[in-house]
């Protein structure tokens, strides 16, 4: 049961997302054109959408993250790729909101509140994505004044960002000891985005590579030792995997709406195909699939809420949410038939953005390892 909040903004999300995407089919004109979505960003900003749990001190509405996956869960409703890129600020917020530089915290998620502005989390890596441990761009502190190289991949805002939440090594370091956490300025000197990726789906929310030549980064601007970073790292993935399962339960539901939709207005064999036992099963099993998800959502962002940062959590909503929307989200090109492989109709968007949920943040395969590591350690 929702409380009073929880009921307005998830009414006013869902109404702008109805009024803003759907019905000006919005989402397929980005998916076309590939363009970043800044104006219906900055409307989100404006209506108070985004950056829900930033805390008071920084001028963030200080919401829980049950509170943030409703309202995700709507957006991602509207368009996977506008939810993405709608998150990438509060993905980069994360580490600065946990991170103990209080400075450094209320100058960077004070800038996103105060102004539409775009930050971008950069921890991937060519050779290291979920391997964080593997990651290669390093830095050396000259007394005041860290020196960072290096080159991160799959960055989301990596073209838009203002300023880079960059994970790197110490010099010298190996392994999960010696990585750090620390904040660039975009317009750095030695800082430059480049290669946007051209991809499946999602095309709106724009993703590519940021590479660091001898950048000079304030020793302010650390938000955690080469004790501290690894661990902040995985704290955030814990806290934002939530967000990925909630933009699955999103395009769960749109899938099934949009399937049932059709499915009570398309005739075979003299009758609409819902009366159809094949048809039937699949509209169930997505109607099966969207409320599994939207549990293991909601039990995980609780979970964190409470402070409970056991991976597994998390983790067995977003292999559950990715791998049911890529089914559910099949499924339902299957009910629209030959039309559903068109761009005709919007259910093949849905499948080509759902796949990424699968990958990003984590894959399926390492959310299995993280709750399998989890078991082990509770049955040790």
């Amino acid at each position: 049961m929702l409380n009073e909040q929880q009921t307005l903004i998830t009414e006013a999300a869902r109404r702008f997302v109805r009024e803003r995407i759907i019905d000006t089919k919005l989402d397929q004109t980005l998916d076309q054109s590939g363009a970043f979505p800044h104006e219906i960003l900055r409307e989100l900003w404006a209506q108070g959408l985004v950056n829900l749990e930033f805390p008071e001190a920084v001028g963030g509405p200080a919401l829980s993250c049950h509170d943030h996956v409703l309202v995700l869960e709507e957006l991602n409703y509207g368009c996977l790729g506008i939810g993405t890129s709608a998150v990438a600020n509060s993905l980069a917020g994360l580490p600065l909101q946990m991170c103990s530089n209080e400075a450094v915290r209320k100058k960077y998620l004070g800038r996103l509140m105060s102004e539409p502005a775009y930050a971008a989390f950069a921890c991937s890596e060519p050779d290291a994505g979920s391997d964080v441990a593997n990651m290669s761009t390093r830095y050396e502190r000259r007394g005041d004044t860290l020196i960072l190289n290096g080159r991160k991949r799959w960055i989301t805002n990596a073209d838009v960002a203002d300023f880079y939440v960059v994970f790197a090594r110490e010099q010298g370091s190996k392994g999960h000891h010696g990585i750090s956490a620390l904040v660039v300025d975009a317009g750095t000197p030695g800082l430059r985005w480049e290669s946007l990726i051209k991809k499946l789906g999602q095309r709106c929310s724009h993703t590519g590579d940021v590479v660091f030549e001898d950048v000079e980064v304030p020793v302010a601007n650390l938000m955690a030792g080469p004790e501290h970073g690894f661990r902040l790292a995985m704290a955030t993935f814990d806290r934002s995997r939530p967000w990925i399962a909630a933009g699955a339960a999103g395009v769960i539901r749109r899938a099934r709406d949009e399937a049932v939709a059709y499915a009570m207005q398309r005739k075979a064999f003299g009758e609409p195909i819902i009366n159809h036992q094949m048809v039937a099963a699949m509209l169930a099993d997505m109607e099966i699939a969207y409320q599994a998800t939207r549990l293991l959502t909601l039990n995980a962002a609780l979970e964190v809420d409470a402070g409970n940062l056991r991976g597994s959590h998390s983790a067995c909503a977003k292999a559950f949410g990715g791998d049911a929307a890529m089914k559910a989200t099949t499924d339902a090109v299957q009910v629209f038939g030959g039309y559903g492989y068109t761009q005709d109709f919007i259910v093949e968007k849905l499948m080509r953005d759902a796949k990424l949920l699968q990958i990003y943040e984590g894959t399926s395969q390492i959310q299995r390892l993280v709750i399998a590591r989890d078991l082990m350690r509770a049955h040790g």
